[in-house]
């Protein structure tokens, strides 16, 4: 397979929902979607915060308490050139602490939010992100003092719970839009995937709900009767029938302080790494030309066609080499991303890096593993050997790693 130098897939730019999978229970032709749009939304209407009876939740009372702490989260998205939009709320007002769904942010090369309630756009740092458990914490720069989310306990949901889902609705911005509901199904375990990005994700212990979760919405607040958070909205399913789900916030939380703690776990990676922007195997091989031969039989099940010479999109970042550079380990270069410094250094398909940043590179895992231990805006030093057998060193300056 194919992967980013920090080990990910290449992704287009549509997102065609998806695999149709519910682990656990069987829930006929209905699927599940992650709630991601991308590039410019169509336009449609909020939904009114009036004239919408849930049972016994208050709309309103429950919208007001909560709507000075949700953001819209906006992703940009350098090497797919385009676009992401979901949804946040803040978790602590001093630190202009965000929480909000790892795959909101996804591949993402820059983050801003925006207060619904004032309409501020800031730029965002990412904090940490945790990629089994879908969660990532964002830093809103330039602001303090804000108004967090109340948090409710999720393991007091029950089925039947009132339940009121806010969010970024088709990625539209402004007035956070809703959907009343009750929790109709606790502790699911579910696939959702995102057929366009070739991205699947198991998440368990799940709350199922009746709101109508709709694309844009990921990373926004499920809230109880009063008012209080205790889930974070996630995916929804494609059946006829409203089905979404939602993360626990007692799960989401616990992820979110270990971040917000510095502790690097299991599963967490705390800010974000330096970017070289080559397109590596996905390969721990030394030998380069045993990595061409892995991805020489990976086309032959997929039908990949050859790399040609030159940088390229992430649209285009599948492919093997019509060449490989004469060295004996090293990590094979599939392409270089338009843009970046590895393009500016001249680096191109079918060359092989030898030596990152003062070190050996084993293989592709071990120059991903280099690279990502760079901050963004290093100069670090990358020798190579060229497909004519030329070695080669540059100086080149790491960008931000698209996130993970």
């Amino acid at each position: 397979m194919t992967s980013h130098e920090p080990g990910r897939a290449p992704r287009g730019r549509a997102v065609i929902p998806l695999v149709v999978v519910l682990l656990g229970v069987a829930l006929g032709a209905a699927g599940v979607l992650l709630l991601r749009p991308f590039g410019t939304p169509a336009a449609v209407s909020s939904s009114s915060l009036t004239g919408r009876a849930g049972g016994a939740l208050n709309d309103q009372a429950v919208y007001d308490r909560l709507e000075p702490s949700i953001v819209d989260v906006t992703s940009t998205l350098r090497y797919d050139d385009e676009t992401a939009s979901g949804t946040g709320f803040i978790v602590n007002g001093a630190a202009a602490l965000v929480l909000t769904n790892n795959h909101v942010i996804r591949d993402a090369t820059s983050v801003s939010a925006t207060l619904t309630a004032t309409g501020r756009t800031y730029p965002a740092r990412i904090v940490g992100a945790d990629v089994g458990a879908d969660i990532a914490v964002l830093q809103l720069q330039g602001v303090t003092g804000l108004t967090a989310a109340p948090l409710g306990d999720s393991a007091t949901a029950t089925l039947g719970t009132p339940v009121l889902a806010i969010g970024n609705q088709a990625g539209q911005g402004g007035t956070p839009t809703i959907a009343p509901g009750i929790i109709n199904s606790l502790d699911r375990t579910i696939q959702a995937d995102d057929g366009a990005a070739g991205f699947t994700e198991i998440l368990h212990g799940m709350l199922q709900t009746s709101a109508q979760i709709e694309p844009g919405d990921s990373g926004g607040p499920l809230a109880d009767a009063a008012g209080l958070v205790i889930g974070v909205d996630t995916a929804a399913g494609t059946g006829t029938a409203a089905v979404g789900y939602a993360i626990p916030i007692n799960a989401a939380m616990v992820v979110a302080r270990e971040i917000e703690a510095g502790h690097a776990g299991p599963g967490i990676t705390l800010g974000t790494s330096g970017f070289l922007g080559v397109v590596v195997p996905s390969s721990s091989s030394p030998s380069p030309r045993r990595q061409m031969q892995e991805e020489h039989e990976l086309a032959a099940d997929g039908g990949s066609a050859s790399r040609p010479p030159g940088c390229l999109s992430t649209e285009a970042a599948a492919g093997v080499p019509a060449a490989v550079a004469p060295a004996r380990s090293g990590a094979l270069v599939d392409g270089v991303l338009c843009g970046t410094g590895a393009a500016a250094a001249g680096i191109t398909a079918g060359d092989v890096i030898t030596m990152a940043a003062g070190h050996a590179v084993s293989s592709p895992d071990g120059l991903t593993a280099i690279v990502s231990g760079c901050r963004p805006g290093t100069l670090v030093a990358v020798t190579w050997v060229s497909t004519s057998g030329a070695t080669r060193t540059s100086l080149v300056r790491l960008q931000v790693a698209p996130a993970v």
